[in-house]
């Protein structure tokens, strides 16, 4: 029979075991001289630091759920203490101007000093390695515009919308009350009213807040029919009525889907379900607020329509339109076909690329669903165009626009007017901390609480949003006169250039198919347009055999 191994041998063999010995019995030891010399004048303050680190050690030590804590106990809580302090440092510190995500330093500062009215040019040239396969860019003309109109709008409606809408080329794109607090949302409208542009209202309903300062509003209606619902979660057409009517609402938005969580539905969760919220949801309160990720009051393309039209009727006439992000393309296609063949038009058309934010959602859906904003926003461009409805239809892009270029590369790609949300925010005073979906927001943009909520001053940061706003189109306007424009519906595909690599660049046209009018019904040239046009269905979003 083996000896048994003594203490020492043991010691010796684990060595998280002989620095746990270690650290207890040096801390037992300094708690012991604390307390012999605590008759000392200045001798008391080392019992307050050791007898908290020793109670600290013992629970670290015979806890069963960490095992770093188990086997080093104290020194183990340091690792949740740079995790927690990770985001913060890598912002401040350890990144370039270039490196962060999902917008990098140099896109937050220039929304911060175009909000605050400060300088926001740039010295010394551009950071971006232009020979990179990511850099494209806008061809200008040497022969600049003289007559470019500063400020156009964008007039929204069909030959079956009476009460036309003249949109902004920039506006504030959904987010709700929920995910933002009631001084965002004030600041975020009032922002709107200042500057003559629209503020959406997001999925989660048409709050006070939207309404108090008398700013235009449009009325984002998903999949929970928030704020126009009966008790059992379904459409309520009287309630919805009864809202859609006020003066403040311009237009209402059918939301199909979201770019940074398609086919999943909003979520707020149940902490930041406030009794106010419950009531303007019409939902429990203090519970989970998911949408479903289907709606109940249509399931086909020629149903989606005819809801779309219904709506249309019930908010007297004003333009409705529909948001989504792309995914298979014969079911964009088909809801395109449905519109040739009932003679039913939806007014306008918000593509959200897979690029979007939202306060929360499944890593999963962010990072590995959806078309992107520039393949989807084409792919919407080439379904109107091909079938004679674009002009009628209108197209908005949403999706990471925070500058004047961005407004210009997706005209180019065929939206008449763009949306933002997250440089909304960054006006706000939002830094990025990425806490938006734990209450916690340290700006009071994205939290309920009352005392995080105190820093936001809605008349002042009212201003910085009308600002930015007001200063990102005169940026636009800068480069419709360098590209020799009238206005941004003159650019088109062929300015957009983009590096194929480093010794080669294409115009957009080269990379993607782009269909003359009325291609898709005669036949597109391009296989795959082709094939998708005879998936579609207009009965169906299933795919046609």
């Amino acid at each position: 029979m083996k000896a048994r191994a003594t203490v020492a041998d043991a010691l010796l063999r684990d060595q998280p075991l002989a620095r746990n010995c270690l650290l207890l019995t040096g801390l037992v030891g300094m708690v012991a001289a604390a307390w012999a010399g605590f008759s000392h004048p200045r001798a008391w303050w080392l019992l307050v630091l050791f007898v908290p680190l020793l109670i600290v050690a013992l629970v670290d030590l015979f806890q069963t759920q960490h095992s770093l804590r188990r086997n080093y106990p104290v020194s183990a809580r340091f690792r949740w203490f740079f995790e927690w302090l990770r985001p913060f440092l890598r912002s401040y510190i350890v990144e370039s101007d270039l490196d962060g995500r999902p917008f990098n330093h140099d896109e937050r500062a220039l929304v911060y000093a175009r909000a605050k009215g400060d300088v926001s040019t740039h010295p010394f040239g551009t950071e971006l390695d232009v020979y990179s396969e990511e850099y494209e860019w806008l061809a200008h003309s040497i022969a600049p515009s003289r007559n470019a109109e500063k400020y156009t709008r964008v007039a929204v409606g069909t030959d079956q919308c009476s009460k036309p809408y003249q949109a902004a080329r920039l506006n504030i794109s959904a987010m709700s009350f929920g995910a933002l607090g009631a001084n965002a949302i004030e600041a975020l409208n009032l922002g709107a009213k200042i500057g003559g542009f629209y503020h959406d209202t997001g999925e989660g309903g048409l709050s006070p807040y939207h309404l108090k300062h008398g700013g235009d509003v449009v009325w984002e209606i998903g999949s929970g029919y928030f704020g126009c619902r009966d008790k059992q979660g379904n459409f309520d057409p009287a309630h919805f009525r009864d809202r859609a009517v006020n003066e403040a609402v311009v237009m209402t938005e059918i939301k199909l889907s979201q770019g940074a969580k398609p086919g999943h539905g909003g979520l707020l969760p149940g902490s930041k379900v406030t009794e106010e919220i419950a009531r303007i949801r019409d939902i429990p309160q203090g519970e989970d607020c998911l949408s479903p990720p289907y709606h109940t009051a249509f399931s086909t393309p020629r149903q989606l329509l005819e809801f779309a039209a219904q709506m249309r009727e019930l908010s007297g006439g004003k333009p409705v339109g529909i948001k989504l992000c792309v995914g298979y393309p014969h079911e964009l296609f088909a809801v395109v076909k449905a519109m040739c063949e009932t003679g039913i038009l939806v007014d306008f058309i918000v593509i959200d690329g897979a690029e979007g934010g939202t306060g929360a959602a499944p890593t999963e859906l962010s990072d590995r669903v959806g078309m992107p904003l520039r393949e989807g926003l084409i792919m919407a461009r080439n379904a109107l165009v091909g079938t004679n409805l674009k002009g009628k239809v209108k197209l908005a892009a949403s999706g990471k626009v925070n500058s004047g270029a961005a407004i210009a590369m997706n005209a180019a790609l065929g939206a008449d007017w763009c949306n933002a949300a997250r440089p909304f925010m960054f006006s706000l005073g939002c830094v990025q901390s990425m806490r938006c979906h734990t209450d916690t927001c340290p700006t009071g943009v994205a939290t309920q609480s009352a005392a995080r909520q105190r820093g936001l001053v809605v008349p002042e940061k009212a201003e910085r949003v009308a600002r930015f706003q007001k200063a990102t189109l005169d940026a636009l306007h800068d480069i419709v006169v360098a590209c020799g424009l009238e206005s941004p519906d003159g650019f088109t595909p062929d300015g957009l250039r983009q590096r194929v690599n480093a010794a080669e660049m294409r115009s957009i046209d080269e990379v993607y198919p782009f269909v003359e009018p009325g291609e898709l019904i005669d036949g597109a040239r391009d296989a795959r347009l082709a094939a998708w046009w005879r998936a579609a269905d207009p009965e169906s979003f299933t795919r046609r055999a």
